[in-house]
């Protein structure tokens, strides 16, 4: 094993994040000299699509209604990963339905869960 063609392609990875890192703090450093930071009470104003509010921002939201849609898009996801699994079936063989099956079982687990812990009642 040539572990010089390793530390190079580390020392690769290495320089590009810190490059990365570099972009990051440069543009947010450029922001901060150029963009003005005086507060205005316009800023400071609530907005509601150009409509008068009609009561204060400080209203509670039930969380379940999160939760729900968290579910909804962890299980909407799932479905998206058995399309390329259904396309390359019987190039995976026993290995394809064995990793489907773990990964149905991690789902199915995550469901009950949050069945029991009742998540999924949508009226409370």
């Amino acid at each position: 094993m040539d572990y010089a063609l390793e530390l190079s392609g580390a020392l690769y990875i290495a320089l590009f994040a810190l490059i990365g890192i570099a972009i990051v703090f440069v543009t947010l450093g450029m922001s901060r000299m150029i963009a003005p930071h005086n507060i205005t009470p316009g800023k400071l104003a609530i907005y509601e699509c150009g409509e008068i509010p009609s009561r204060g921002t400080d209203v509670q939201f039930n969380v379940n209604y999160y939760l729900f849609a968290i579910m909804f898009v962890i299980f909407d996801v799932e479905v998206a990963f058995f399309f390329p699994w259904a396309v390359a079936f019987d190039a995976l063989g026993i290995y394809g339905v064995v990793a489907v099956a773990l990964f149905l079982l991690l789902l199915l687990d995550g469901l009950i869960y949050a069945w029991t812990k009742g998540v999924l009642k949508w009226v409370y």
